[in-house]
């Protein structure tokens, strides 16, 4: 049998991950005079950022993955936009809104649901119920807070049932819990998502694309060119690409973690901070074993479906025939919403479908060409059902088309972040998600208290994971 070489590397911390969490950490490290390695198991930076150019050839990206930030709440990610010298883009906040409703649409001023006053006033009891409950969660110890095990027991959708007594407003909040998450709301408990409410300041603010909210800017340059330039940052020869970590092996008598990767490379330090989303964790052999709670928070948290299908045109005919590039739907194909994505400095018009949830699963067993052609199918009639004053609109063919499926990807397999199901977060220590384990750490957007899921989350969490290893490194060495 040949032999394999094997690469070692000695260092005091091995940081897993190259996303924005694993970056943020290994840079403040490196900064604390301590040496790290960074060992991704794909073959780029980013994580679940990830750009694209918009066209065969000229300017323009789009972002597949994580794409919005905000300048205000989100303070740490708008200082690294600034810091890198890039720009902010306004999302789109004019035009009409197309609802697919049965075989016709519905308009709607963008942001404006079309509800009668009667629907108007009782959503508006649903928004100020979910903001008191939500503002009531402890995001530390989940079961600290009042009512949390009669929430956590519950899904979502039955909490909307029993609150609310309305079907209407339960189909309204599995939409919100898919578009956010990509999971249906008889899946995750209610308490999880009042936990990612609360932690992006308000149930209104994860859901806005206006000032303070969760949607408000796009970066010009594309998430992924952050991480990008974090990662010019490092030390050379401290970021090793395209080797997935297999074991993390703690030997107690000496202090030593032990990291090896399918590559062969193994990498001995004194600390592990681990970048991976939960359900990850089974990708890793632990010696010794991770604890009874973190092994559930791995095999019970769930992975949504989550995919955007991008359309890029030569110009932005929506915009001149009125409509904002919205188009939202429950039932009519594929896609539950659709947004602007258009960067005009760049001459980059595009609109990003989400598809997502159960109607997404259904839709990534197709081919690439069934795919492609239900898509645009649904976004095409949508907007031509509309009967405008210069009569029918004629939508023109794409000049490019961008698909990325993350549920597909063997080391994401869902997007953009974890959520628990009903009974599991009130079953478990509420700092076990955070809690080191002997000498492993562990960060990442779904750690974070403040803007879990977004890359916000990601940053902070890479904060507080340094913070807790430089800590320990300072007192014992």
């Amino acid at each position: 049998m040949d032999s394999v070489a094997v690469t070692r590397e000695s260092v005091d911390v091995v940081v897993i991950g190259a996303g924005l969490s694993g970056l943020r950490a290994a840079l403040a490290i490196q900064a604390a005079g301590f040496s790290c390695a960074v060992v991704e198991a794909i073959d780029r930076v980013g994580g679940k950022t990830l750009t694209l150019p918009s066209k065969k050839s000229g300017p323009g990206v789009n972002d597949v993955g994580a794409a919005w930030i905000n300048d205000t709440t989100q303070s740490e990610m708008y200082k690294l936009v600034k810091h890198y010298g890039l720009q902010g883009e306004v999302q789109m906040d004019s035009g009409n809104d197309v609802w697919e409703h049965g075989d016709g649409v519905v308009l709607s001023p963008h942001g404006v649901l079309p509800l009668t006053e009667e629907e108007q006033a009782a959503l508006g009891q649903v928004i100020g119920k979910f903001t008191e409950i939500s503002a009531e969660v402890n995001l530390e110890d989940p079961i600290a807070g009042p009512g949390a095990k009669q929430l956590d027991i519950v899904s979502l959708h039955e909490y909307c049932l029993q609150e609310f007594q309305s079907e209407q407003i339960a189909t309204l909040l599995n939409t919100v819990s898919q578009s956010l998450i990509g999971i249906e709301s008889k899946d995750i408990s209610a308490l999880s998502f009042l936990q990612s409410c609360k932690s992006g300041t308000g149930f209104q603010a994860v859901i806005s694309d206006t000032k303070h909210g969760a949607q408000y800017l796009r970066i010009r340059q594309g998430t992924q060119t952050i991480s990008k330039n974090m990662a010019k940052k490092l030390k050379a020869g401290s970021l090793w690409l395209s080797t997935p970590a297999t074991h993390i092996e703690q030997c107690p008598d000496t202090g030593v973690c032990t990291v090896r990767s399918a590559n062969k490379a193994v990498f001995l330090a004194k600390k592990v901070i681990l970048s991976v989303a939960t359900p990850l964790y089974k990708k890793i052999q632990f010696s010794p074993a991770l604890p009874t709670e973190k092994q559930r928070l791995a095999q019970e948290n769930i992975l949504g479906y989550y995919s955007k299908i991008i359309f890029v045109f030569e110009k932005p005919w929506w915009r001149t025939a009125g409509f904002s590039g919205e188009i939202k739907s429950q039932d009519n194909g594929p896609i539950l919403f659709s947004v602007d994505t258009s960067v005009p400095d760049d001459d980059q018009w595009s609109i990003s479908c989400f598809i997502v949830g159960g109607r997404g699963l259904k839709w990534s067993k197709l081919s690439q060409e069934e795919r492609y052609s239900s898509a645009w199918s649904q976004l095409r009639f949508a907007f031509e059902k509309v009967d405008l004053e210069s009569g029918k609109l004629k939508v023109p063919e794409p000049i490019n088309t961008l698909e990325y499926e993350w549920s597909k990807q063997e080391f994401f397999l869902g997007g953009p972040c974890p959520a628990s199901p009903p009974g599991l977060l009130t079953s478990v220590d509420g700092a076990a998600l955070r809690k080191p384990f002997e000498n492993v750490h562990f960060v990442g957007t779904e750690t974070a208290l403040e803007w879990k899921g977004y890359m916000e989350g990601a940053v902070r969490s890479g904060d507080r994971g340094a913070a807790e290893v430089i800590s320990e490194l300072q007192n014992k060495y």
